[in-house]
């Protein structure tokens, strides 16, 4: 009796992931902005939804907004030029920017369908062309879908570890072969978003090279023996420079008027 309990656990614990994985596979779709084919499953108006939910609360752990209305309006100029001169244009997603009272932690991000932060930690040390590089890096990861693929990919293991632990209670395994690849993908959109920025930028008129500068202004944040905020999902600056390098050469060759 207890073997033919055993084998209805693994038979339905096998129909739990069997599940997980069809849906993975009905789910995907190609990018295209990015042309990148993905796991989604959620609309841009979704995205957007949950962007517009979440961003006061979001700006709340901040400290709220930076009282500047001047330096607002400077990120906003930036910013809507970036997407005036972009694909971003041609997208569904509402981009604001917004710039966060945070005097302390180093950090932008982006949220789904198009809210954009940064700290004015961050904001402080930077000049307009570098503070382009940083929004349009986080143009990229609206414009990626990065933020809905994670979504995508957290519930896909969450299921898959749902199957095993109702199978063969090794959920907690299989739990944290999802977490590393979610941290690992993670990274490989801060790269796609880097040569997006670069993109952008050039697009825009403010020269890429800024954004080399903008991974050393982030590695010397660090300092010797702090991890800065930006650290904990992003690749180390050194480890990116090079591949920003490569993406200026490309896109200068690429597009007109942009080879000098």
């Amino acid at each position: 009796m207890r073997l033919g309990k055993w084998k209805i656990r693994i038979f339905i614990g096998l129909a739990i992931v069997a599940f997980a994985y069809v849906q993975r596979c009905t789910n995907k779709e190609e990018n295209p902005y990015t042309g990148r084919v993905q796991n989604i499953n959620m609309t841009a108006e979704q995205e957007i939804a949950i962007g517009l939910q979440s961003a006061p609360e979001v700006a709340q752990m901040h400290g709220g907004l930076y009282p500047d209305e001047r330096l607002q309006a400077m990120v906003d100029r930036v910013g809507q030029n970036l997407v005036k001169n972009s694909i971003a244009r041609e997208t569904p997603y509402q981009y604001e920017f917004h710039l966060l009272a945070d005097e302390q932690t180093i950090n932008a991000f982006a949220l789904p369908g198009g809210q954009i932060f940064i700290t004015y930690a961050l904001f402080s040390k930077l000049n307009e062309a570098q503070l382009a590089g940083v929004l349009g890096h986080e143009i990229g990861h609206v414009i990626g879908r990065h933020s809905a693929e994670r979504i995508a990919e957290s519930n896909f293991w969450k299921t898959v570890s749902m199957g095993a632990s109702v199978g063969a209670d090794a959920g907690g395994i299989v739990n944290e072969i999802g977490q590393n690849t979610l941290l690992k993908n993670g990274r490989g959109d801060e790269l796609e978003s880097d040569e997006l920025g670069v993109l952008f930028m050039l697009q825009t008129g403010y020269p890429p090279e800024e954004m080399i500068h903008v991974m050393e202004i982030l590695k010397n944040a660090a300092g010797p023996n702090r991890v800065p905020e930006f650290q904990s999902t992003h690749p180390d600056p050194e480890n990116r420079i090079q591949r920003i390098r490569d993406a200026i050469d490309r896109f200068k060759k690429e597009l007109p008027n942009t080879s000098s």
